[in-house]
């Protein structure tokens, strides 16, 4: 049952909502590259076997730096807030580096990081390997892991795509760059510094239209750096994580190591908002939704999307939450709607909806908070995808 306080002192919603499991699955099937097994023993008499499944938490800040090294080191780059470098953590590693050029994430970052981390603020294509791995006191081919989210914009389904292609896309320090040729730098990277696996992440737009062509060039590109790899869609909702979200995940493996990527496999149940919403106490003052945005929610159901106003929802409480975007902390700009009060999320309900700690510090305005989040990679996802990398190839 769902009752959560907000500032107002109010419910989320009036009287109780219960939480619809995840429908029954009734013969193998797929989701995204999954195949699922069907356990056929035979069910209790009169009585529907259910799936159990553990409350929905994300660790506190201080319950992942309690976690013991599990003796792997990380070097991340396109890092943002510190995503993906978090699921790291949450999986044992340390993160030995990490680069980030947009100062409002910076600030993020350096606010959680852990005591030795090394963040780098340049324009990763001023960073060479060889100064990376002096400053962690590897040589090449010592380190575990290579991980980068390399920006998307350019292929994201929900960005102008080829159309903004050659086009430098302007931050909001001031700089520039032109982010379909930023995979290029993670591949130069990966090829001085030959870690023993790598880790890339990118929007599923990748795979789709014209922008196939670039996917087409990425993948040879990572294998002729010496690796095998594989990529995989994946979705946030079967790793733990309350919102449906879809990311490419290529992961390679060196090839002296003489093993496969190996991409975890999804849980047999989700997290609705509601659970990932319960409890939860925030104090910040909500963000009314403006102008013609505002008369046309009340006209929607819960579950429902407008079709005027297209990026418009109304989640379904019962139901894992859509995608975040990165822009839909604007105001003024139509996006995911808290279900029952005419607002945007708060920064406390995102951090919930995108699987951070509660005690998370994101930094800077409201719309970058959003924005951060909205670009990261779930922590709990990461988590999913490192703790298969370090059980099924790295201490195998």
């Amino acid at each position: 049952m769902l009752k959560v306080v907000h500032n107002t002192g109010g419910l989320y919603s009036k009287g109780e909502i219960k939480n619809k499991p995840c429908p029954p699955i009734l013969g193998p099937t797929t989701t995204s590259h999954y195949r699922v097994s069907v356990d056929d023993r035979p069910e209790p008499p009169r009585r529907r076997r259910r799936e159990s499944k553990p409350p929905y938490h994300v660790p506190s800040m201080a319950e992942i730096a309690a976690l013991p090294w599990n003796g792997l080191n990380v070097v991340s780059t396109f890092s943002g807030c510190g995503g993906s470098c978090l699921g790291y953590r949450m999986a044992g590693y340390r993160i030995l580096w990490a680069n980030e050029f947009s100062p409002a994430a910076q600030d993020s970052y350096r606010a959680n990081m852990s005591p030795g981390t090394i963040l780098d603020d340049r324009d990763i294509r001023q960073v060479r390997p060889e100064e990376i791995l002096e400053a962690i006191h590897l040589k090449p081919g010592e380190l575990d892991l290579f991980d980068g989210s390399p920006p998307c914009q350019a292929f994201s389904t929900v960005g102008t795509r080829q159309k903004g292609w050659g086009k430098e896309k302007v931050y909001d320090h001031g700089a520039r760059q032109c982010n379909e040729t930023l995979f290029d730098e993670y591949i130069r990277l990966l090829r001085g510094l030959q870690p023993r696996t790598f880790i890339a992440e990118n929007v599923w737009g990748l795979v789709l239209g014209v922008s196939k062509g670039w996917f087409l060039e990425i993948l040879p590109a990572l294998k002729a750096c010496g690796y095998r790899v594989v990529a995989r869609l994946l979705d946030a909702q079967w790793l733990g994580v309350p919102q449906r979200r879809h990311r490419i995940i290529f992961m390679g493996v060196r090839e002296d190591l003489g093993m496969d990527p190996v991409h975890p496999l999804p849980l047999k149940y989700r997290y609705s908002l509601s659970e990932a919403l319960e409890n939860l106490i925030d104090d910040a003052p909500p963000v009314p939704l403006k102008g013609p945005i505002w008369d046309e929610w009340p006209r929607l159901k819960l579950g429902g999307q407008s079709k005027k106003h297209f990026d418009l929802i109304r989640p379904q409480p019962a139901e894992p939450c859509p995608p975040v975007m990165a822009t839909g902390g604007r105001p003024g700009i139509a996006s995911i709607t808290h279900p029952y009060e005419c607002r945007k999320f708060a920064i406390a309900e995102l951090k919930r909806i995108c699987a951070y700690p509660d005690d998370f510090i994101l930094t800077g305005k409201y719309t970058q908070q959003w924005a951060q989040l909205g670009n990261s990679v779930p922590p709990l996802m990461m988590k999913a995808v490192a703790e298969t990398v370090r059980d099924r190839i790295l201490t195998s």
